[in-house]
């Protein structure tokens, strides 16, 4: 049975068969597609020259952050140019009285360090010795006669490491630039930024500026609760090792707890990274009772660490999933280096909270436009053959 063809209604237009050529794209769409590729490419090379400004500018606006609950805290017992006088000279004056403190004598028991060296080796195989299974492990691999070589070597080495020292003069004064410059940086943000950002926001106004205004009201919170925690984490770390370290008498206590708390800073692996570091140093000075010491402090301060200190801090910032924060940290490390590995947890968490706060606003403006399309259009009106209302 053949089927016949449907028919149009009638009066409605003619109906214009389709060619090969309706399924191409029209022009403004290729034009548009090229122009979003060309805009792309270019933004991509703009920040690839300007990468290493860009990269001040990040740490700027996050040290900025984290020196503005301070900065806010002094202003409400003085004007708020004043108090940023002191945070950030307080900022300099530390590292430079650290510095200075820790300095020369670390320079002078560096060099008396590198002149014992040979002492540490003899003692070193003499303890060795003692035990029949590392002495039979040292006969085979030849470890103490290595650590006597380089040991024997090391006091010749202190002029070359001068001289290294001296061909790293340009980085160490490009290095000084940066920093000067990301300080400045951060002061006029501090300064100014609050000012910035609420212009910002008036010039697009509405629930968009509103929302706006809350994730970064968040974001400055976390960052700020979190460096802030991380910097009284690392403190605590670096007093805790100065203090074992005095009391087993291991020489160089303030600079290697210095080192614990620099160290400290860097997620994942800084603390584990120290411990290490300090236990080799220990060694030389009464193994093994220091190393074991050492090695069961810096275990029992990490679980203390791990299980009490940090979800305090994290608790105030916001809680992030492990694996986002090793991917972060990488990502850290190999764009900015160590400082990129230390501001890559709240970078991270900067950019959970703004995820957040942007699917709330979808979903308030998605229930938003549902209530309006209910309450704004009327009812449909009855059929013209429909039974009237009874009276």
């Amino acid at each position: 049975m053949t089927s016949l063809p449907v028919q149009p209604p009638p009066g409605s237009p003619p109906r214009v068969p389709r060619t090969p050529f309706d399924d191409f794209p029209s022009t403004r769409s290729v034009l548009r597609v090229v122009f979003v590729v060309l805009a792309v490419i270019l933004v991509v090379a703009v920040v690839r020259i300007l990468w290493q400004p860009l990269s001040w500018i990040v740490i700027a606006s996050f040290l900025a952050v984290a020196l503005s609950g301070p900065v806010n805290l002094l202003h409400r017992h003085m004007r708020r140019g004043a108090a940023i006088a002191v945070v950030y000279l307080s900022l300099l004056l530390i590292p430079i009285g650290v510095a200075a403190a820790i300095l020369p004598p670390l320079i002078s028991q560096g060099v008396e360090f590198v002149n014992n060296l040979p002492k540490y080796s003899t003692d070193l195989r003499n303890q060795v010795e003692k035990n029949p299974k590392l002495a039979k492990i040292n006969r085979k691999f030849g470890i103490t006669d290595q650590l006597t070589k380089l040991a024997s070597d090391a006091p010749s080495k202190i002029g070359e490491a001068a001289t290294v020292v001296r061909d790293l003069g340009g980085a160490i004064i490009s290095s000084i630039f940066a920093g000067f410059t990301i300080f400045v940086l951060s002061i006029f943000m501090v300064a100014r930024g609050r000012d910035w950002i609420e212009g910002l926001l008036r010039l697009r106004g509405g629930r968009q500026a509103e929302a706006a205004a809350v994730a970064l009201e968040r974001i400055g919170n976390a960052v700020g609760n979190y460096i802030a925690g991380a910097v009284v984490q690392a403190t605590l770390a670096a007093v805790a090792a100065f203090i074992v370290l005095t009391a087993l008498g291991v020489p160089f206590a303030g600079a290697l707890a210095v080192f614990v708390g620099l160290f400290d800073l860097l997620p994942l692996v800084g603390a584990t990274i120290a411990a290490v570091f300090v236990g080799i140093v220990t060694v030389f000075n009464d193994f093994p009772a220091d190393t074991i010491i050492w090695a069961i402090f810096a275990i029992a301060y990490q679980q203390f660490e791990n299980y009490v200190i940090q979800p305090q801090i994290q608790k105030r910032a916001v809680e992030l999933e492990p694996f986002i924060v090793l991917v972060s940290v990488l990502f850290g490390a190999e764009l900015f280096g160590v400082i990129g590995a230390i501001l890559a947890i709240p970078f991270a968490a900067s950019v959970q909270i703004a995820v957040q706060e942007w699917w709330r606003f979808r979903t308030a403006e998605d229930l938003v436009v549902v209530h309006e399309e209910r309450h704004e259009h009327p009812p449909d009106p009855p059929p013209a053959d429909a039974d009237p209302a009874p009276a």
